[in-house]
């Protein structure tokens, strides 16, 4: 167990250096009653002092004062101002990578993908190709690509893939919503839904219909919308104006 530090009477008696030290590092931030005192060291001690200041409530003035061995002058070695019991404190600091999310990007902002990012996977495999049905053939062609430098580093992993999915269908553009159940028909047989490639293309296209609200963005193939290609306008009748009444005569000596 470690010994309990003493205080050291000379540089707990220096409370006068200790206030003058804190009162010309803090100008207009003012320095209020001292607030006790805690030994750091041997012959070290911190005393505390309120700072009045409105705008640092709960701050207190540090000051810390030292003897050396066999001297009797104490020093003042550090002044800084520290937050006590209910101080007003900045929130934590949370970089950069947790504190951006969803649809923050604007125009200038980058959003750097780390290294090991779950939803991206080394181009090399050839993302989703690398499954295709002649894997010699794939492979030779993405040994070229990456020789000319035209590749790309990385691609979409399968777990990204899946994010992306889940994302997109809790979206407006998903099935889950007002827009689909009141739709006179699906997306997938609307004629201005355009499917993507690759194995996303088997739930999602993108909606080229300029009159809906999804123009533009990816929607599912279980998605609706009122602007459905096969929706046929309702036939008007031609309103019939009053009939008019009039009286026809005939000339005698017409009809014999």
């Amino acid at each position: 167990m470690a010994a309990t530090l003493e205080l050291d009477d000379a540089c707990v008696a220096a409370i006068d250096l200790a206030r003058d030290a804190a009162v010309q590092r803090a100008g207009v931030l003012e320095v209020g009653d001292h607030r006790g005192v805690v030994a750091e060291d041997v012959r070290v001690v911190t005393h505390l002092f309120d700072c009045v200041h409105p705008g640092y409530p709960g701050w207190q003035w540090s000051v810390t004062v030292a003897r050396a061995s066999r001297a009797r002058v104490v020093t003042v070695s550090e002044v800084t101002l520290v937050p006590g019991e209910g101080a007003l404190l900045a929130p934590a600091w949370v970089p950069w990578s947790e504190r951006i999310g969803p649809k923050d990007l604007t125009p200038g902002v980058l959003a750097p993908a780390e290294a090991d990012d779950y939803r991206l996977e080394p181009g090399y495999t050839g993302g989703e190709l690398a499954t295709d049905e002649d894997p010699a053939e794939a492979s030779q062609t993405r040994a070229v690509v990456a020789e000319l430098g035209l590749g790309r580093e990385r691609v979409l992993s399968p777990e990204g893939r899946d994010a992306a999915a889940e994302r997109w269908l809790e979206s407006p553009g998903g099935p889950d919503n007002a827009m689909t159940q009141q739709a006179p028909g699906l997306c997938e047989s609307c004629g201005f839904f355009v499917a993507i490639t690759g194995s996303l293309g088997r739930l999602f296209g993108v909606c080229t219909n300029e009159l809906s609200p999804s123009d533009g963005a990816v929607v599912s193939r279980d998605h609706g919308c009122g602007g459905h290609s096969d929706v046929v306008a309702p036939a008007k009748g031609v309103d019939l104006s009053v009939p008019v009444w009039d009286t026809i005569s005939v000339e005698e000596g017409l009809f014999h």
